[in-house]
C-alpha cells in the first residue's frame, strides 16, 4: 500500500482540486513578472507565461508526489526544458520598448494594464486557496473516516482472534496412555488451518485437521464455520471416513473455496485410523503413510473417501503437518520441502514449527505429535503458542 502512488489512492475530484490549486497558486508568477516588466509584455506573451508557469508547478508537484526520492530525476530535465521554453518565449515575443515619458492614453494603459495583473492575482491566489483548503478539510474527512473504520476492522479482528483461541482444542483435555502436542502458528493474525481433538468416550480420540484456501477474516470465517460442523459431525459418528463424507455434504454448494482435510481416528488400544481429502500425509516414525487419493472437501465431484487403518505401538510417533510447513519459503526462493519435513517429523511440535518459521514462513503452519507412551499412567497434552503470527 505504501509504495503505491498517492495520486492514485486519492480520490480524482481531491487530485484534480489539488492540482488546479497548484496551477493558479504558481500561476500568479507570470502576473508578477508582467508588474515587473511595467506592463509591456505582449497580451499573448502573458497569456503563454501565464498557463505554463502553472503547467510546469503541476508538473513538479505531481512529479514529486509520485516519484518521491527519485524527483531529482524528473526535476533537471524538466527545469532545464522549462528555462529553454521560457527563454525561447521571451525572444519570441519581446516586451515593448520603454518610453522616458508617457502621454495620457499610455498612462491610462499602464494604469488598467496594473489593475489588471493586480486583480488577476487576487483572483488566482484565491482560487488555489480556496482549492488547498477545500482538499484539506475533504481529506482530512476522509482520514479521520479511514481511521474509525481501521478501529472498527481491528476490533473485529481482534473478536475474531479471540473465536480462533476458543475454537482450539482444551489444554485440560487427557487421553490415558497418549502424548498429544500441537501447535498452531498463522502467517496473519487469521489463519486458515483448522484442526479439532474431541475425545470418543472411551479413552481414545477424533483428530481433524485442515487448510482452507487464502487467509485472513475470510479464511478465518470459514474456519469458523468448519469447526462448527467438525463438532456437530463428531456427535453423530467418529469414523474418519464417514466424518469427512458428512462434513463434504455439508460443504457443497454453501461455498466457493477449497479445504483440505484429514481426519483421525485414534482408539485406547492404538488402533489408529485415517482417511485424508486432499491433504498431507502424516508421519509414523519417519515414514510418510500411503492414504488413498480423494478431492478436497466441497467439490461436487468428491466426497468418496475411504479409510486406512494400522497401529500405532508403544513408543511410536505420529506427525500431521499443515502444508504451512513444507511451503515455508527462504528468501532464495527455495521451498522447505518434503524431505526436510520428514526428516524432522520425530520432533517435538514446537522444534518442527520454529524451524519452518526460521526457514521461511509463507503460509499457516499448523503441526500435531501423537505419541504412545509406553506408561499409560502419563496421560498428557499440551497446548504451546496455539494462536501467536510468526515474528516479522
Amino acid at each position: 500500500m505504501e509504495s503505491t502512488n498517492p495520486l492514485r489512492r486519492a480520490p480524482r475530484k481531491s487530485v484534480i482540486i489539488f492540482l488546479l490549486a497548484v496551477f493558479f497558486t504558481f500561476g500568479v508568477m507570470a502576473l508578477a513578472n508582467d508588474i515587473m516588466a511595467v506592463g509591456r509584455q505582449p497580451v499573448i506573451k502573458l497569456g503563454i507565461s501565464l498557463v505554463l508557469s502553472g503547467v510546469f508547478a503541476v508538473s513538479y508537484a505531481a512529479g514529486g508526489i509520485s516519484l518521491r526520492k527519485k524527483f531529482f530525476f524528473l526535476f533537471v530535465p524538466l527545469f532545464g526544458f522549462q528555462v529553454l521554453l521560457m527563454g525561447y518565449i521571451a525572444h519570441a515575443f519581446p516586451d515593448a520598448k520603454a518610453t522616458p515619458q508617457l502621454d495620457a492614453a499610455q498612462t491610462s494603459r499602464l494604469q488598467k494594464r496594473l489593475i489588471f495583473d493586480g486583480i488577476a492575482m487576487i483572483v488566482t491566489v484565491s482560487l488555489g486557496y480556496a482549492g488547498f483548503v477545500h482538499v484539506f478539510v475533504r481529506e482530512t474527512r476522509r482520514h479521520i473516516q479511514a481511521q474509525a473504520e481501521k478501529a472498527q476492522l481491528e476490533a473485529e479482528m481482534a473478536a475474531a482472534r479471540e473465536v480462533q483461541r476458543l475454537m482450539l482444542p482444551e489444554e485440560a483435555e487427557t487421553f490415558p496412555g497418549y502424548l498429544v502436542d500441537f501447535v498452531y502458528r498463522p502467517a496473519l493474525q487469521l489463519g486458515g488451518d483448522f484442526f479439532q481433538i474431541l475425545p470418543d468416550g472411551s479413552d481414545g480420540f477424533l483428530l481433524v485437521l485442515g487448510d482452507v484456501a487464502g487467509k485472513g477474516l475470510a479464511a478465518a470465517m470459514h474456519v469458523s464455520m468448519l469447526v462448527g460442523v467438525i463438532r456437530s459431525v463428531a456427535l453423530e459418528t467418529r469414523d474418519p471416513a464417514i466424518v469427512l463424507k458428512k462434513l463434504h455434504d455439508r460443504l457443497v454448494g454453501r461455498t466457493s473455496g477449497i479445504s483440505t482435510a484429514l481426519a483421525a481416528h485414534v482408539s485406547a488400544s492404538g488402533v489408529v485410523t485415517i482417511a485424508n481429502a486432499g491433504h498431507l500425509s502424516p508421519y509414523l516414525d519417519g515414514r510418510e503413510i500411503e492414504l488413498p487419493g480423494a478431492l478436497p472437501l466441497g467439490i461436487a465431484e468428491g466426497g468418496d473417501y475411504s479409510a486406512v487403518r494400522f497401529e500405532l505401538t508403544p513408543g511410536g510417533r505420529l506427525t500431521f503437518y499443515s502444508d504451512g510447513v513444507v511451503e515455508a519459503q527462504s528468501k532464495t526462493g527455495e521451498l522447505f520441502g518434503f524431505d526436510r519435513a520428514r526428516a524432522i517429523s520425530g520432533e517435538v511440535a514446537d522444534a518442527i514449527v520454529e524451524k519452518a518459521v526460521q526457514f521461511g514462513q509463507a503460509d499457516d503452519i499448523t503441526v500435531v505429535t501423537i505419541k504412545r507412551l509406553a506408561n499409560v499412567e502419563g496421560p498428557m497434552m499440551s497446548v504451546t503458542n496455539a494462536v501467536r503470527p510468526a515474528s516479522a
